[in-house]
């Protein structure tokens, strides 16, 4: 099947591989260790929290993600784009509905953890549930905007998976992406950056670090921060003399992001770690792992 489609130009049949290897493998590890999150959400009592449901909805548009870089991963191995131009409009909506989600999200954790440690208050069901509904939705509508005509998806240089096009870096580009960055990447930084700068304050003066304050912030900005950037740039210069091979390190980098937040939010967080201890093993966890102290 592959012998009977020409390779992406700008590529080798190596290069084509190997990014649709590197990309299966993320979106593999990526969905396990979000999938065992999500499980031991539902599986164990104790992690049904609502501060946990905040990281449980993380884990769900990081799933998200993995199933979008899978089928990019299998059109790699194609060599071509088999769902037409449909879906690859479908392939962007979801792609950046369950990303833009996980960065809200990742923020919305950040501001639980600051009425946690901070206000001596914690958030309550009835204020997490409308949370995470609103991030889907907000995200949504951004993610929808290319389908109605702001902004535009096509296909990656790789042309084996479809994503907002900025090639053009034309004025409709621009005016979407200005807010887009704006409320979906600035803010919700800015968000986990005062968060956790503050939370970082109050274990100074207690002396008792229940976790790395700086890692959440460093990873979002690394994970998507090359990709921001290259977005950028394309709304200032042309990147039409960039090889696209360095187009795609930007977007497979993003896509390392599910598995990174995993390591972060469900398994380096000792209440958490101990509830998929508990689902994987059976043994009951410590009455000090289930006081979120240590969310």
């Amino acid at each position: 099947m592959a012998t009977s489609h020409p390779l992406p130009e700008g590529f080798t049949e190596l290069e084509v591989f190997g990014f649709g290897t590197v990309m299966m493998a993320e979106a593999l590890l990526g969905f396990s260790l979000n999938m065992l999150t999500i499980v031991s959400f539902w599986k164990i009592r104790e992690l049904r929290t609502p501060g946990n449901f905040l990281v449980f909805n993380l884990a769900l548009s990081d799933c998200g993600i993995c199933l979008n870089a899978s089928i990019a991963a299998f059109s790699s191995f194609l060599r071509y784009w088999p769902y037409g131009s449909d879906g690859c409009q479908i392939h962007g909506f979801h792609g950046f509905l369950t990303a833009l989600t996980s960065i809200s999200s990742a923020a919305a954790v950040a501001w639980d953890r600051h009425h946690q440690y901070c206000s001596r208050s914690k958030l309550q069901w009835g204020s997490v549930i409308p949370m995470a509904i609103f991030l889907w939705f907000f995200s949504a509508f951004w993610a929808a905007m290319p389908l109605l005509g702001w902004g535009e998806y096509d296909y990656e240089p790789l042309r084996t998976c479809c994503t907002l096009d900025y090639t053009k870096g034309d004025r409709n580009y621009i005016t979407y992406l200005i807010p887009l960055a704006l409320f979906n990447f600035v803010i919700p930084v800015f968000i986990m950056l005062t968060a956790y700068q503050s939370i970082d304050h109050k274990f100074k003066k207690t002396g008792q670090y229940k976790f790395n304050t700086g890692l959440p912030v460093k990873s979002l900005v690394i994970c998507w921060g090359p990709y921001s950037l290259l977005c950028f740039y394309a709304a200032i210069e042309s990147v039409a003399f960039i090889s696209p091979k360095i187009l795609m390190i930007p977007a497979v980098i993003a896509k390392t992001s599910p598995a990174v937040n995993a390591l972060i939010y469900a398994l380096g967080n000792e209440n958490y770690r101990g509830g998929i201890w508990q689902f994987l093993t059976g043994q009951k966890m410590e009455k000090t792992e289930v006081d979120n102290k240590t969310k």
